[in-house]
């Protein structure tokens, strides 16, 4: 199934924007938004500011919103009875075997005062009422789909964590549960997937921290996993696992800054973080799918961590998570004391 396709919204501009600034490649921009490096280096352009070599998201937002205003018309002016003088124009070199995109780049190179963009003439033949004259055009095509296929963005496009260790490579003590301070962490997402919480669990005292995120982006997870772990005593931050989603683009900069190790699950195999899966159905009943999570709060979150973590589980002998992480961290305290 192909995903929908969507323009870059401001969000994404903005994680561009503080990314870029930050000194990330355009390769790693890319990878947390979800596109095409190709993508980040036309919107670099895009956000310019005359006498500055910076990227703003607030300027490319206007220039991409004046552009589709221009699209719109454009697209209007090819009337669906095919009589408007663009049809007239475009039409005759479709006939010729010309693609859109041949007929577009023509039009450009002769600086024709009705130039067009492509996508505005593949727009303009979908978008016509059924009707001989539509099916005449779409034959007129290279590929004569009868509907248009929609454009991958996204996962589709994302070829693959970088510089990933496989779960193969994790300590044998993680899995027995034996040595404290190993987490397993994933995405909770809300209605249309425009909004998230992280949720985190120690796998020995499965107690449950949830991470406030902006969005689903690579870089908010990498700010609320962050801010959320720091929260942990360092000796309890052994490793981390995860799966292969693209929103753990920048694992490594996640890695560097909590000095955890971060392994990753193999593809379609949840199980292999299975504290976690358990979790997120627990969560899920305070955050059920289809709604929006975008208005919680931080003492939202809390509160809900508070409720599950002082449930007693039968796996703990009945201790709650709250407790027993209470007493991993008293013993790590200790421990710290004796060494000093």
């Amino acid at each position: 199934m192909h995903p929908h396709y969507s323009h870059l919204c401001f969000s994404d501009r903005l994680t561009i924007e503080v990314m870029l600034a930050e000194g990330h490649s355009q390769r790693a921009v890319a990878l947390a938004v979800g596109v095409d490096p190709s993508t980040i280096s036309r919107e670099r352009l895009l956000g310019l500011v005359p006498g500055s070599s910076r990227y703003f998201a607030v300027v490319a937002q206007r220039v991409a919103e004046a552009r589709r205003v221009r699209a719109g018309r454009l697209r209007r002016k090819f009337d669906q009875q095919g009589r408007s003088l663009y049809w007239k124009l475009v039409v005759p070199f479709l006939r010729r075997g010309w693609s859109p995109e041949q007929v577009a780049g023509r039009l450009r190179f002769m600086n024709a005062p009705l130039s067009v963009s492509h996508e505005t003439i593949y727009a303009a033949i979908y978008a016509m009422p059924r009707s001989t004259l539509r099916t005449d055009l779409v034959k007129l095509l290279r590929h004569s789909h009868a509907g248009r296929l929609p454009r991958s963005r996204g996962s589709a496009r994302f070829t693959g964590l970088q510089n990933m260790t496989p779960i193969a490579l994790r300590p044998p003590e993680v899995a027995a549960r034996i040595v404290p301070g190993h987490w397993e962490a994933d995405l909770i997402k809300g209605a249309r997937n425009a909004s998230a919480v992280g949720t985190i669990v120690e796998r020995t005292s499965r107690f449950l921290m949830l991470a406030r995120m902006d969005n689903a982006s690579a870089c908010s997870v990498l700010e609320g996993f962050s801010r959320r772990l720091r929260s942990v005593p360092a000796s309890l931050r052994k490793t981390l696992t995860y799966d292969q989603g693209t929103e753990m683009a920048l694992h490594q900069d996640l890695a560097k800054r909590l000095r955890m190790d971060i392994f990753f699950c193999d593809p379609h195999s949840p199980w292999q973080r299975g504290t976690n899966e358990n979790m997120n159905a627990l969560v899920r009943q305070y955050l059920p799918k289809g709604t929006s999570l975008a208005a919680l709060t931080d003492e939202d979150l809390r509160a809900i961590e508070d409720s599950i973590n002082s449930r007693p589980r039968k796996l703990l002998n009945f201790y709650t998570p709250a407790e027993v992480f209470a007493a991993l961290k008293r013993d790590d305290i200790l421990g710290v004391a004796l060494q000093a």
